[in-house]
């Protein structure tokens, strides 16, 4: 069972998609915290693209893993949720049951995903808010620096080139925008984090739709970024801690990253393997001066987490550091009784 204070909760606002958003929302559950989740929907690889294909429905992978790290649920019943088939049927190979039952609700909903998430959550006693950043899937478009250009997360990353500009369009021609949800979130968010995460397919195409950019410029909750531990194949091979910060900047026009989260622990020489995590390459440079260049704060302590041959975050470090940036060191939401 779950107790909550009933001390006034800060706001916080965690934008991104892909693995590291989960890590630091569980981490954010353990405390006095009210979360929102904004997650992106341009995914097209893997489960989610293949159902994405067949029903055109937003892709549900991020959202099932942001709904299970907030959730209440008693652990069998997340182990369900998140229960990937791995028989040889054409269909069911490689889908996790919640992406089926996110499919089957957004389905059942005339309107549409966003809706769906919020009736799912309840039933899955979810602590905080998860908001799709749109209610219709997005196709994410890159500009490359040999001025070609492809439309397709999984293309786009699959082309190891560098990538110069990233942006957004809707997949029934309309123009991007989000629920008016997500923009009251963020403007009245006390912090909201960008990250961890992959730069140019999980972060920028939360931002890269018009009113949430609008709306991450204009509130006066801080803006802080966690940056990767490692660069990342076809995304951002050889950059520094800096130049993750500069095109987040570069796309925004203007210095909007308050705070700056770096890992300064060293990862030990062939820990990772290299093939269950083929997309992840080097550890990331620092480059302080760049970093305070562009007006950041940084804060660098070691968070890192080695876990099953793979570099990750240590979420209750991260969620330290966040909440002292609120003024919070010590404040918990939670305690758990077995």
């Amino acid at each position: 069972m779950m107790m909550k204070s009933k001390r006034s909760r800060s706001k916080i606002v965690v934008i991104g998609g892909g693995t590291g958003l989960s890590v630091i929302l569980k981490g954010l559950r353990k405390r006095n915290a009210d979360i929102t989740a904004i997650v992106t929907v341009a995914d097209d690889g893997g489960s989610s693209g293949i159902i994405r294909d067949y029903i055109n429905v937003v892709p549900p992978g991020d959202i099932r893993n942001v709904l299970v790290a907030l959730s209440d649920m008693p652990e069998i019943y997340k182990q369900i949720f998140q229960y990937r088939f791995n028989s040889n049927d054409q269909f069911f190979s490689g889908h996790a049951i919640g992406n089926l039952i996110i499919a089957a609700l957004s389905e059942m909903n005339e309107r549409g995903i966003f809706n769906a998430v919020q009736q799912l959550a309840q039933l899955m006693h979810v602590d905080g808010h998860v908001y799709p950043v749109a209610n219709v899937p997005l196709v994410l478009n890159a500009l490359f620096s040999d001025g070609t250009q492809i439309s397709g997360e999984a293309e786009i990353t699959a082309a190891q080139k560098t990538i110069k500009k990233v942006w957004v369009t809707a997949s029934d021609q309309q123009k991007p925008a989000a629920m008016q949800e997500v923009i009251d979130a963020i403007m009245q968010a006390d912090q909201i984090v960008l990250g961890p995460g992959s730069l140019f397919t999980s972060i920028l195409p939360n931002l890269m739709i018009e009113n949430v950019g609008q709306a991450v410029l204009k509130t006066k909750a801080e803006i802080v970024y966690i940056c990767n531990i490692m660069t990342q194949k076809g995304e951002t091979e050889r950059f520094s801690d800096a130049e993750h910060v500069r095109v987040l900047n570069e796309h925004m026009g203007v210095n909007f990253i308050d705070t700056v989260l770096v890992n300064t622990e060293p990862v030990p020489d062939d820990y990772m393997d290299r093939q269950k995590y083929d997309e992840y390459l080097y550890q990331v440079k620092h480059d302080f001066t760049g970093l305070r260049d562009q007006g950041c704060r940084v804060i660098s302590d070691n968070f890192l987490l080695l876990h099953d041959q793979g570099v990750f975050h240590n979420g209750d470090q991260v969620v330290d550091e966040l909440m002292r940036l609120l003024g919070r060191p010590n404040s918990w939401l939670c305690e758990y009784n077995n």
